[in-house]
This record gives structure tokens, sequence and C-alpha cells, in this order.
């Protein structure tokens, strides 16, 4: 079962917004096993709507649009949709209601304009919005099921979750698609490539297996699908095992969906132990993941950013001997930090990063992409060196993932 996801808004394609539609659609729509054959963005065009339809229809058995169903001219969307599929427009009233209902209740005027909102296609079934006043549409054709949506991201889901997915559910027979990510840090994609090569080779038609690699990490995604949940499960975690054993020098562990950050918060949580975190390169890119996690107050007590060298020594308590000795970026100033910070905030432990980003060597001797990382812990301090490379952003990428693996595997040692 296929799927071609639409957005549609010049917002997106002149990059005003960044499409996150797409990404959390194809996530749930994979749950349920439809496959996403593909993802287009277009322009609120008519005849771009009228022709992303068209297509979409040959390509998958499920199409699902988002965007252009607000109130005002540029929003086209209903209108595009209604003559795709030869359908009227009038008034529904249950809508008209429902709109007003959620006027009132915020203390604003209903206008003319809101009432053409539930001006809506005869032909489609319509998936009333609790979210706002854009209702969702769907539509069936030659077996196929056409779904409009709005752009907004959170009424978008709530109509996803609520009235899409269970009426999707309901009308095909689906497949299981399972998966299992492992997670690998130290080795480049085409190195593991080359070592598990002949068990990729030899890998059964209904397994899959996807390289994902980022900065500083590679991601192994084994996908399933059939339509016997037992049976892929037994072979997944069969060809699973068969996979550790090839890299189990440089695999982490399972990718659940859960990112390095928050595994490290369960840790710490765990242990009862507390995290500062000083930052010169990285520009506070490090603290600003470890602060995404929900629940990070309870072990993260803050961080610096101690960008200039002044910063280091009144703030961190770098002897400024150590700095005119071996300049800012050395293990002995990386070092210093993560005892400052530290101490200063009373922490268990403490990252912290010095090292050149680039685009020039600043006032240093060394290159661009040069990085020292500092782990200090209950049970110590250690500094590693690594040269990651130009360009600037991948060096603030590269050494933040680097600092939360170094300090996962601390935290691992120290238990």
């Amino acid at each position: 079962m296929n799927a071609e996801i639409i957005t549609i808004g010049d917002e997106i394609l002149i990059g005003q917004i960044t499409d996150t539609n797409s990404q959390w659609i194809a996530q749930e729509l994979n749950k349920i096993g439809v496959s996403v054959y593909q993802i287009t963005s277009i322009q609120d065009k008519e005849s771009h709507i009228l022709k992303a339809l068209t297509e979409a229809e040959y390509n998958a058995d499920i199409v699902i649009a988002t965007g252009g169903l607000g109130p005002t001219k540029d929003d086209i969307t209903k209108h595009a949709i209604a003559d795709y599929f030869d359908s009227k427009l009038e008034l529904n009233e249950e809508i008209e209601v429902h709109i007003k209902k959620m006027f009132t209740k915020i203390g604003y005027q209903f206008t003319e304009l809101n009432r053409q909102q539930a001006v809506l296609p005869v032909k489609a079934t319509i998936l009333k919005n609790n979210l706002g006043t854009a209702s969702g549409m769907w539509f069936e054709k030659h077996g196929k099921v056409f779904i409009s949506l709005p752009g907004v991201p959170n009424e978008m889901k709530g109509l996803m979750l609520r009235k899409v997915i269970p009426k999707l559910q309901e009308s095909f027979h689906l497949p299981f698609i399972l998966h299992k990510t492992l997670l690998t840090y130290g080795m480049g994609e085409s190195k593991v490539a080359e070592r598990i090569e002949a068990w990729e080779n030899a890998l059964p038609h209904h397994i899959k297996l996807a390289y994902l690699p980022n900065y500083g990490k590679l991601r192994l995604r084994l996908s399933a699908k059939g339509d016997d949940e037992n049976m892929l499960m037994k072979t997944l975690n069969d060809e699973v095992d068969k996979l550790t054993e090839l890299i189990s020098d440089i695999l982490v562990g399972f990718d659940e969906g859960e990112s390095l950050e928050a595994a490290i918060g369960k840790l710490l949580i765990s242990q009862n132990r507390t995290l500062a975190v000083a930052e010169s390169c990285t520009g506070g890119a490090i603290a600003e993941m470890i602060a995404s996690v929900p629940g990070a107050s309870k072990y993260f007590i803050g961080s610096v950013t101690s960008y200039h060298k002044r910063i280091k020594v009144d703030f961190l308590n770098v002897p400024k001997e150590t700095i005119v000795k071996h300049s800012v970026v050395s293990a002995q100033v990386a070092e210093a930090m993560a005892l400052g910070i530290q101490e200063s905030y009373g922490s268990d432990y403490a990252i912290a990063v010095t090292g050149n980003a680039g685009p020039t060597k600043d006032k240093t001797d060394e290159s661009v992409g040069k990085v020292f990382i500092a782990i200090a812990s209950p049970g110590g301090t250690y500094v590693k060196d690594y040269v990651f490379g130009p360009p600037r952003q991948k060096v603030i990428q590269k050494t933040s993932v680097k600092a939360l693996e170094l300090l996962k595997t601390s935290i691992l040692k120290n238990r």
C-alpha cells in the first residue's frame, strides 16, 4: 500500500517555513503499514494542484495533501480539489455552527470570510477540525483515497490521529512494517558496508537495510514488511543478532527513536547524578541538545559559553599561564574548563569543549576542525582530541555528538 504526500504553499517553496508535516505524516503512515512513495511540495496554484493530484493518483493508493485551506484568497486548495472531483461547493451547516462556536469562545467576530470556510465540496466526507476552522476532506475515486488536511501542524496532527489513521485502517487491509535500528559510532559508512557485505547480500527478500549516516554516528536500520507479524519479528530478530556479532566493537545500542541526549538523561536520573557544560567552539550547541529533553532540569545544572578567553579565566578559573603556554585550543585548557565548571556548579559530570570551528585559525596554531573534548566525572578527568575538518557547521555538530558519546561512555563506566 503506497501513499503520496503533497504539501501546498508558496511559503515552503521560498524557504520561509520548514516542511515538518511530511516527515510526521510519513512516520505515522509507516506505523500502520503504509509506505510513502513520494513527497511533493507545490505552489498555491490551481493548475499545479490539479497536475499534482493527477500524478499522485497514478503513483499511489492514498494521497494526503496539507495546506491551502485558509480563509484568504491565496488559499485555493479547496476549490482546486472540488474541480478535480467535479464537486459543487455548498455551505455545511454543522461546520458553520462549529466555527461560530469557536469564535464565540475566544471572543472574535464571526465574518463572511469565516463562513466561507464552511463552504465545502459535497462529494467529500468532511473531517471536522476540533482545533481549528479548516475542515479536513476525504474523497474516494477508483478505489483510491484522497485526503486534504490543514497545514497548521497541530491541526493536521489532530485530524490524522483522530480521524484519518482510524479510517485508513478500516478501509484497507494493511501489512505490518517492523523496524530495528542499531546505532554505531567510530566507523564510517563505507567501512561498515565492507565489513557486513556478505551478511547484507544474504538478507531475506522481505528485509531491507538502510544506512543512515550523520555527523559522528551511523544508524543501520533493518525494515521487515509482510502480512505475518510473528514471522516478521522472528526473522528480523535473527538478522539483528547476526549483525550485532559483526559490529559488536562499534555498536552503542539500539535506537528505538530515543536520542543520545535522552539516553544520557535517563542514565543520570537513574544514578542521581548531575551535569554541567562548558563550551567554546560549539557556542552552546551541546547545552541546547541536553536541554531539549523534557525533564532535563532534574540533572542538567547549567552551562557556560566561554567563547572569549576572558570568560575561561574569570568564570571557569582556567589559569592564564595555561592559556599563554598551550593556547586556548589545547588539551590543558579543555581539562581546566571541565574541572572549573564541575567545581563551580557542583556537578558530578562536566563536559568541556574547545577548538577551531573555522573558517580561520584565529590566533591559535591548530588547524580548522581541531577539537579537544574533556569529560570530568566522579572517577576522574580525561581529554580526547579530534580533527573533524571544515566546514564550520560540521565541526560544531560532530563535536557536540562526540562529546555526548564520550559522556555516555563515562557514565556507564562509573556506575
